[in-house]
């Protein structure tokens, strides 16, 4: 080793020693990240939590480029291709996520194998046979017949059969085939065990196959109680909380409860519509336009999240806010669940859960005490918010509402946004020596 090598070991390590100090103070930004942060650092750097963040935006970006691709054949050189067209594209929403599903099964087994040091063939092997068996019957005759035909249409019976939760479906299974390869291996050593572990993963899948049990169904039909609470405060949190939580392991929640709850909330949102064009009182206060308030800036109400990272101390971060800015202006926020990410992101996660239920509760009292007119219209999600709100609601006071839950949200984002600037800083801090020694 080299003097001047070894000279710069000792200031390396205090770099990272520094950058993984706990802050002093009495605050609550420096308690929380005094108590939060070693634990999110350690779950943070695990393996599959690792394996997990680098596999989900690519299983996103192929769903994507999936949806772009079948856009530019319904344009097919026009510059608008009509209603019918975009009502076509999105009954191909399943579609796509069906591939991001498939690909993400391949992706997260071959990322998981890598970091684990397993071999990939055994586990991308088993985690497919399992993730076949795993799938309803009826998708499975579908895959069949596009497997044959390799049709577009042909894949739409399949995925609409697997459902958006196909994604999720794929994450269980990939983790599930490398933690019975683990077990396996610590009991039966490296090469038998690996074999032991696959072969009983496989096995366990094929006995809930054969006894007609399908974690993709089973997940919806879970689900499918939310549609009777109807218009009530606790249908409003439990929807909030239960979408969010969706999208942190990689299920798009709105798509998902789509099926379950839209039709009802939006029969509600019509009564209200007509109830105001008969100057009768607005019946009903949880409706589709109502979670335009919980979710600013999409799903999480992430827009005051993005603002702070327009002034985050880490670079990354600060570059991806004002990357991420334009599409959360217009409540397009898959780039920074994916992105960033949130998704399996232990700090990042519970703000994005707690902030949209702590604006349920803000909104739900705001109409239901009548401060702020019940939203009359449904407003698509895509128009920037303070505007989507006030053409919900048709009253000046929804922008206040909006702007309150902004200020709220971004209270509660702040402090995990702390802890993860310094988990940013951290790892930086760790691959520097690491890389100086390339």
């Amino acid at each position: 080793m080299s003097p001047s090598s070894a000279g710069s070991k000792p200031s390396s390590a205090s770099s990272s020693a520094a950058a993984l100090e706990a802050p002093a103070g009495e605050g609550i930004v420096a308690r929380l990240e005094r108590a939060a942060a070693p634990l999110a650092h350690r779950i943070a750097e695990a393996p599959a939590v690792r394996a997990l963040q680098e596999s989900l935006p690519i299983a996103f970006g192929a769903a994507l480029a999936a949806l772009v691709a079948r856009l530019a054949v319904l344009l097919n050189g026009r510059p608008f291709p009509g209603w019918s067209a975009l009502r076509a594209l999105v009954a191909f929403l399943p579609s796509a996520f069906a591939l991001a599903s498939v690909l993400m099964l391949v992706v997260l087994s071959l990322r998981l194998a890598l970091r684990l040091r397993y071999p990939a063939l055994p586990l991308l092997a088993a985690a497919a046979v399992a993730f076949a068996l795993a799938l309803p019957h009826d998708a499975l005759t579908a895959l069949e017949r596009f497997a044959r035909t390799r049709a577009i249409d042909d894949l739409a019976p399949f995925a609409r059969t697997l459902g958006v939760s196909g994604i999720f479906t794929a994450i269980v299974i990939a983790l599930g085939a490398a933690g019975a390869i683990a077990l396996g291996r610590r009991r039966f050593g490296a090469v038998a065990g690996t074999a032991a572990g696959a072969c009983a993963f496989v096995a366990a899948a094929y006995a809930l196959f054969a006894l007609g049990l399908s974690p993709a169904s089973g997940l919806a039909s879970a689900l499918e109680p939310l549609a009777t609470l109807g218009d009530s405060f606790v249908a409003l949190v439990l929807i909030t909380a239960i979408e969010s939580m969706l999208w942190l392991v990689g299920i798009h929640g709105p798509a998902l409860l789509a099926a379950i709850v839209f039709p009802v909330y939006l029969q509600l949102q019509v009564q209200n519509s007509d109830a105001f064009a008969h100057h009768q009182p607005i019946p009903h206060v949880v409706v589709v336009s109502t979670f335009l308030f919980v979710f600013p800036g999409g799903a999480g109400a992430t827009l005051p999240l993005v603002v702070l990272l327009l002034r985050s101390r880490v670079r990354r971060l600060r570059a991806f806010g004002f990357a991420t800015l334009a599409p959360a202006l217009f409540n397009i926020n898959e780039p920074v669940i994916f992105g960033l990410p949130i998704a399996y992101n232990p700090v990042l996660a519970v703000p994005f859960v707690l902030a949209p239920v702590v604006l349920s509760c803000t909104t739900f009292t705001a109409f239901a005490l009548g401060w702020v007119g019940r939203p009359l219209f449904y407003t698509p999600s895509t128009i920037p918010a303070l505007i989507n709100a006030f053409i919900a609601t048709l009253d000046w006071r929804a922008c206040v509402l909006v702007a309150l839950n902004l200020a709220i949200a971004g209270a509660v984002w702040l402090p995990f946004v702390r802890v993860y600037e310094r988990a940013e800083t951290a790892r930086a801090a760790r691959a520097q020596p690491a890389a100086g020694a390339a």
